[in-house]
C-alpha cells in the first residue's frame, strides 16, 4: 500500500462518512466508529471507488481500545498523515435543569474526556508533518443545548490550545465550522426543518477537503 494513512474517528455516518469516502481516493482510510453497520456501508462505498479501508469498530472514549489501535497503526504503517475527528455524543435537547445524568456522562466522556487520550496517542502518529482536522459547532449558551454545547465548547477550547502549541513545529491543526447539514442529528435537534434547504454531508465534505487542500497532502 503506497497511500498515506488517514484516521477518521466518527466515520460511520454524516460528515465523517462523507469525508472518509472522498479521502479514500488519496489515503488508506482507518475508519473508527461504534456502529458496525455504518462502517460496513462505508467499506462498500470505498471499495466501489476502487479503494481500501481498515475498519475499527470501537468507542473513542475507551483509552485501552484507542491505544491498541494507535499501536497497530504505528506497527503496520509507521504512523498517519491525517486525523479527521467527527466523533461526538449529541445528547437530546433539554432544559438545563432536566439534563439526564447518563446523557451528561456520555457527553463528557466522548466530547471532552476522550480528548485527553486521543490527542496524545494520535499526535505521536502524526509527528511534525501530519495534520488534524476538527469541527466546531458553537452552540454553547444556547437554549436547551446544555450538555452538547458545553462539552463541544470544551473540546474546541482544548483543540485551540493544541493548535497554538503546534503552530511552529506541527502537526498542523485545523478547526473548521461546517454549514448546517441535513443529517439525522440535525433532524433530532430541529424536527420539521426543511432538509432540502440544508447542505448535504457530501457537499460539505467536498468543500472542506478542497478548502484545506487535503487531497494534496
Amino acid at each position: 500500500m503506497n497511500k498515506p494513512v488517514a484516521l477518521i474517528t466518527g466515520a460511520s455516518r454524516g460528515l465523517g462518512f462523507a469525508m472518509a469516502e472522498t479521502l479514500s481516493d488519496a489515503y488508506h482510510i482507518v475508519a473508527v466508529a461504534r456502529t458496525v453497520g455504518g462502517l460496513e456501508d462505508l467499506d462498500d462505498r470505498i471499495k466501489a471507488r476502487g479503494n481500501e479501508a481498515t475498519l475499527a469498530p470501537m468507542d473513542v472514549a475507551l483509552p485501552e481500545a484507542m491505544a491498541q489501535l494507535c499501536r497497530s497503526i504505528h506497527d503496520r504503517w509507521g504512523g498517519a498523515a491525517l486525523w479527521v475527528h467527527t466523533a461526538a455524543h449529541s445528547a437530546p435537547l433539554t432544559p438545563a435543569h432536566h439534563i439526564d445524568a447518563k446523557d451528561w456522562g456520555k457527553s463528557v466522556a466522548t466530547n471532552v474526556t476522550a480528548m485527553g487520550h486521543l490527542v496524545p496517542y494520535i499526535a505521536a502518529l502524526l509527528g511534525e508533518k501530519g495534520r488534524a482536522v476538527f469541527f466546531d459547532d458553537p452552540q454553547a449558551g444556547q437554549k436547551f443545548y446544555g450538555s452538547y454545547g458545553a462539552t463541544k465548547a470544551a473540546q474546541i477550547a482544548l483543540t485551540r490550545s493544541w493548535q497554538a502549541e503546534t503552530a511552529t513545529f506541527g502537526p498542523k491543526v485545523d478547526i473548521v465550522q461546517p454549514a448546517p447539514m441535513g443529517t439525522a442529528l440535525r433532524a433530532r435537534f430541529h424536527p420539521g426543518q426543511d432538509k432540502d434547504a440544508l447542505a448535504t454531508p457530501r457537499d460539505e465534505a467536498d468543500r472542506i477537503i478542497a478548502d484545506l487542500g487535503l487531497m494534496a497532502e
